[in-house]
């Protein structure tokens, strides 16, 4: 993972169908830092970070990505290292929990996976015995914990996650935490647009939009 990123954002404008969703808006992040973004319904947070993930447009401001081995145009690099987990699980229902590993790995440019690699990710969101299974027979909180294992297969230091906690029971909500923390110790950063705690020492607060 690259050593000493640094990822800010300057005056961003947000506009959904015409309206204004935010503008002016500030933050910085560094490595082993998170970022919990937070809000009314509404407020753009699920936007910010679709923004940020090359999703969708800026309408002004702009963000810079920098730091560690970063070459050539670093803006359009922001999306390259960062994963974007939104409120979809992104699987294919017919492939196999493995497959869907592969073809992530596929999608995002990395070499292919090994079986050890798989059997690593899949075991540190508890899925180890379900590799074979088509994702179409996984229940709501074990898609949302194999979407979690293409993190942690597939390393990208900027993890933007969308309400990451959906759909995971109390023990699930744990893994999570762990890798998050994990993670961040080993120089990743984190931005999560969350209605909930978060329950990572230091983790700081952007709040978009008036207070509730």
């Amino acid at each position: 993972m690259a050593d000493s990123l640094s990822l800010a954002a300057e005056d961003l404008v947000c506009r959904r169908g015409g309206r204004e969703v935010f503008s002016g808006l500030h933050f910085t992040l560094s490595s082993g830092q998170a970022l919990a973004v937070t809000g009314r319904n509404g407020a753009g947070k699920s936007s910010l970070l679709r923004m940020i993930a090359g999703l969708l447009r800026i309408e002004a401001g702009r963000l810079v990505l920098s730091g560690g081995d970063l070459d050539g145009d670093l803006e359009r690099s922001i999306g390259e290292e960062a994963h974007y987990l939104g409120h979809q699980d992104a699987l294919k229902p017919s492939l196999s929990v493995i497959e869907n590993l592969e073809f992530w790995s596929a999608w995002l440019g990395r070499a292919e996976l090994g079986g050890g690699e798989c059997r690593a990710a899949l075991g540190a969101v508890g899925l180890e015995t379900l590799g074979r299974l088509p994702a179409a027979y996984l229940s709501a909180g074990q898609k949302r914990r194999l979407s979690l294992a293409r993190l942690v297969a597939i390393p990208r230091p900027i993890w933007l996650l969308d309400e990451p906690s959906s759909a995971l029971d109390a023990a699930a909500q744990t893994t999570l935490l762990v890798l998050m923390r994990e993670h961040l110790a080993k120089g990743g950063m984190i931005l999560a647009a969350t209605h909930a705690a978060i329950g990572i020492d230091g983790i700081r607060e952007l709040r978009i939009g008036p207070a509730a």
